[in-house]
């Protein structure tokens, strides 16, 4: 099975000036989860949505994507918007977080005293879709036929769960007893969120779930075992949720992880390290389709041994691509790039390069904003487009005959 995209993208995109203008009254990371966003707000996401599904029409960027331009960050909106949750603004650096988790003591050294968060305060419930909005405004931009080439992006469930001090991502009133218990319901929810969103006619998603990652940094393992966490047993029910919630998702949808090291502003990564601590567990125990990998920075996420456990069947998307350095990458670098990944794949599953190549794709390592504030070090609207034509470019040469 081959991926959906030869050329991909990971849905962030740089934010226009003008919605940077209208959000700067919101601009405080602790009012992240507000729900109450202003009209003048919404009228200059909705334009800035609009223009910039235009500029990819145009340009022949797929997947189509509303650039995240309805969200403050990558993962606002869906946890907040789920019955039983409750946001929590200012939450204190450290001792609301995990010991060392790299997130916050990053945050800290930048001069950061609390972080937002969403605590399970009740019952974990389904009963509004958090992104069916984001996704209906999406498509009232594409004609129908359109409607397939385009991509959704929603936060892991695991996302509020991982960074918080070890039992208290649920509160004891919130009628849950064990970590078990808590994402049985919210799996269930994601379940029903993909259904909504199929059921409105979208066919592609993306769960960013960059900390699975974090798995592979000595820091957060250390962190952990000073709380008393088991981190296999974390990763383990970290897995088991994503199979949950996938379970019994439509034959129709296509659903792909995606995998990074933090991309906040200023090129800022939270963790180091290879993919060879989780790599077996990732394709061999996940039931994702496609992975989309960072790999543009060997010192940063090792290099592509770990891909000889990919099974037949599944796909990678190479990031090759960084949205970190605003130069250019040299084209003949990252078909190399490629075809060294394709000739791991290739003696691992016993198959050509040519057939090992078919199970691989190309894109930036991450979003080019994971936040509004965010952007690569030097990173125009400019340079991101020349990126993305560069990845279609490419794609269109190591795959001629579908990209």
């Amino acid at each position: 099975m081959s991926p959906p995209f030869r050329a991909d993208h990971v849905g962030s995109l740089l934010r226009p000036q003008s919605l940077l203008d209208a959000r700067s009254s919101l601009s405080s990371p602790s009012k992240m989860y507000s729900l109450e966003v202003p009209e003048a707000v919404k009228a200059a996401e909705a334009q800035s949505i609009r223009d910039v599904v235009q500029v990819q029409l145009e340009r022949g960027i797929r997947p189509i994507t509303d650039g995240e331009y309805a969200r403050h960050i990558y993962y606002g909106g869906f946890f907040e918007k789920l019955s039983g949750f409750e946001a929590k603004p200012d939450l204190p650096i450290p001792d609301a977080f995990r010991t060392d988790f790299p997130t916050t003591t990053g945050l800290a050294r930048m001069g950061a005293k609390t972080r937002a968060a969403v605590l399970c305060t009740g019952k974990i419930e389904y009963k509004e879709s958090p992104y069916l909005d984001e996704w209906l405004a999406l498509r009232g931009c594409l004609q129908e036929h359109l409607w397939k080439e385009a991509k959704m992006t929603i936060p892991a469930p695991n996302y509020q769960h991982i960074q918080l001090k070890p039992g208290t991502a649920w509160t004891k009133n919130s009628g849950y007893t064990s970590d078990q218990e808590y994402f049985d319901d919210l799996a269930k929810c994601y379940a029903a969120e993909l259904r909504t969103l199929y059921d409105a006619g979208l066919r592609h998603v993306q769960i960013d779930d960059p900390h699975l990652t974090y798995f592979c940094s000595p820091q957060f393992v250390e962190g952990c075992a000073h709380d008393g966490t088991d981190t296999d047993a974390l990763l383990e029910l970290y897995i088991r949720t994503h199979n949950q919630l996938l379970a019994g998702k439509p034959a129709g949808l296509h659903v792909g992880v995606h995998l990074c090291r933090g991309n906040m502003a200023g090129s800022t990564h939270w963790v180091t390290g290879s993919y060879e601590k989780i790599a077996y567990k990732l394709f061999r125990e996940t039931d994702y389709e496609t992975y989309l990998m960072e790999f543009d920075d060997r010192e940063r996420s090792g290099g592509f041994e770990p891909l000889r456990f990919l099974p037949h069947g599944k796909n990678v998307v190479l990031g090759l691509v960084s949205t970190k350095k605003a130069a250019l990458e040299d084209r003949a670098a990252v078909v190399a790039g490629i075809r060294e990944a394709a000739a791991v794949v290739a003696e691992a599953q016993k198959v050509s390069l040519e057939q090992a190549l078919d199970c691989l794709a190309l894109s930036p390592q991450c979003g080019f904003s994971s936040s509004s504030l965010a952007g690569g070090l030097g990173m125009t609207m400019e340079r991101m487009w020349e990126k993305l034509h560069l990845v279609k470019s490419i794609a269109d040469e190591v795959w001629p005959k579908r990209s």
